[in-house]
C-alpha cells in the first residue's frame, strides 16, 4: 500500500516532535534532578538540627519534580478525569491507595492527578517495581524514601521483611501520609495469564481487565501503619470530613485507572508524546480502615472483592465509555 503525502507528513511531524520532546526532557532532567540532589546536600545541617523541617523542604522539591513529569503528559494532550469519592477530604490523614497496574504510565498518571490534593504528593511514599529504580527518576525516589519491590517467588518473603523494616525506619520519621501500592504485583499484560490460571484452579472469578491481587505487601502495610486497636476497633473516624486526632492509617483509597479502549500509556509515550491526545479516567472509592479486615483470610476476600469490582467497573467503561458513577470530581487540564 502506497504511503500518501499526508501520511508521510504526519509521520515526519511525529518523529520531529518526539525528538524535540526527548531533547527537552533530557534538558529538564539534567537541570532539575542534580539541583534537587545539590539542594539536599547543602541542607544536611538542617536535617541534623530540625529533621522535620528538612523533610518538609524535600517534600516541596519532590512535588515540583513530580509536577515537571506531569507537565510532560499535559503538554502532549494527556489529561485526566477523576470520578467517585473526593479524596481531597482525606488528604491530611494517613491513607493507603490500592491501584490497578497496567503500564509504566500509571505512575505518571497518578503524579498528574494528585498534584492538587494538598500536601499528599510531598508526603507520600510509593511502592514500585524495582525497574523504576533504574529510570531517570530512580535516584530521586531513593532519596525521597520510596520502596522498590523485586517480583518473583524467589524474592517474595525477603521483600516483605525489607518492606516492614523500610516502613518502620522511614514512614513516620519522614512524616509520610499516603502510601501508594499496586497489589497485583506487576503489569496486567505480564500477570493476566498466570492470574487466570490461578483463578481457574481455585474456583475464583475469571478476570480480564485486572488480575487477582496479592496479599503480602497490603498485610505488611496494615500491620505496620494501622494504629493500635481501641475496644476492638482500629483508631480512626467514621466521617471523612472530620479532622482525625488519632495516629495511624485511617483510610484505604481504592483507585481504578481506565484508559480509552483499554490501551494503557507507557512511560515512553508519556515522554515522546507520539500518541494522540488521550483522556485517562481515574475512579476513587474511600473505605474507613475499620471496614478493612485484619485477618489474612478475610483480608484476602476483601481485596479480591475490590478487584472484582474493578473488573466490573472497567468492563462497563470499555463498553460504554462512562463510569458507573456519573458524578465527576473534576477534569485536570493544567498542572
Amino acid at each position: 500500500m502506497a504511503v500518501t503525502l499526508e501520511q508521510a507528513q504526519r509521520v515526519g511531524y511525529t518523529l520531529l516532535k518526539g525528538l524535540l520532546r526527548f531533547g527537552f526532557m533530557v534538558a529538564n532532567n539534567l537541570v532539575a534532578i542534580p539541583s534537587y540532589i545539590l539542594y539536599l546536600i547543602i541542607l544536611q545541617p538542617v536535617r541534623l538540627l530540625d529533621n522535620k523541617r528538612f523533610w518538609y523542604i524535600e517534600g516541596v522539591l519532590f512535588k515540583w519534580l513530580l509536577a515537571m513529569v506531569a507537565s510532560w503528559g499535559w503538554w502532549a494532550g494527556y489529561t485526566v478525569v477523576e470520578w467517585g469519592d473526593d479524596v481531597k477530604v482525606v488528604s491530611e490523614d494517613e491513607a493507603m491507595m490500592l491501584v490497578n497496574h497496567q503500564a509504566t504510565g500509571d505512575v505518571c498518571t497518578l503524579m498528574m492527578c494528585l498534584q492538587d490534593k494538598g500536601t499528599v504528593v510531598r508526603q507520600m511514599m510509593w511502592l514500585m517495581d524495582h525497574i523504576f529504580k533504574y529510570t531517570n527518576f530512580g535516584i530521586v525516589s531513593l532519596i525521597h524514601g520510596d520502596f522498590f519491590i523485586r517480583q518473583g517467588k524467589a524474592h517474595r518473603d525477603q521483600q516483605l521483611v525489607l518492606l516492614k523494616e523500610h516502613l518502620d525506619k522511614h514512614y513516620r520519621s519522614r512524616d509520610r501520609k499516603w502510601i501508594v501500592l499496586f497489589p497485583e504485583g506487576g503489569f496486567l499484560r505480564k500477570r493476566r495469564e498466570t492470574s487466570q490460571a490461578f483463578a481457574k484452579k481455585n474456583n475464583l472469578p475469571f478476570l480480564t481487565h485486572v488480575t487477582l491481587p496479592r496479599l503480602g505487601a497490603t498485610q505488611v502495610i496494615l500491620k505496620s501503619l494501622v494504629a493500635q486497636q481501641e475496644n476492638g476497633i482500629p483508631a480512626g473516624g467514621d466521617a471523612m470530613v472530620a479532622e482525625s486526632k488519632s495516629k495511624g492509617l485511617q483510610w484505604v483509597i481504592d483507585t481504578t485507572i481506565a484508559y480509552p479502549n483499554a490501551e494503557p500509556i507507557d512511560i515512553q509515550t508519556w515522554i515522546l508524546g507520539y500518541r494522540r491526545p488521550t483522556v485517562t479516567h481515574v475512579h476513587y472509592r474511600i473505605f474507613p480502615i475499620k471496614d478493612v479486615p485484619a485477618e489474612p483470610e478475610a483480608l484476602t476476600d476483601w481485596l479480591y472483592q475490590r478487584f472484582i469490582e474493578k473488573e466490573d467497573l472497567l468492563s462497563h467503561f470499555y463498553k460504554t465509555g462512562i463510569k458507573h458513577s456519573q458524578i465527576r470530581v473534576e477534569k485536570l487540564s493544567i498542572i
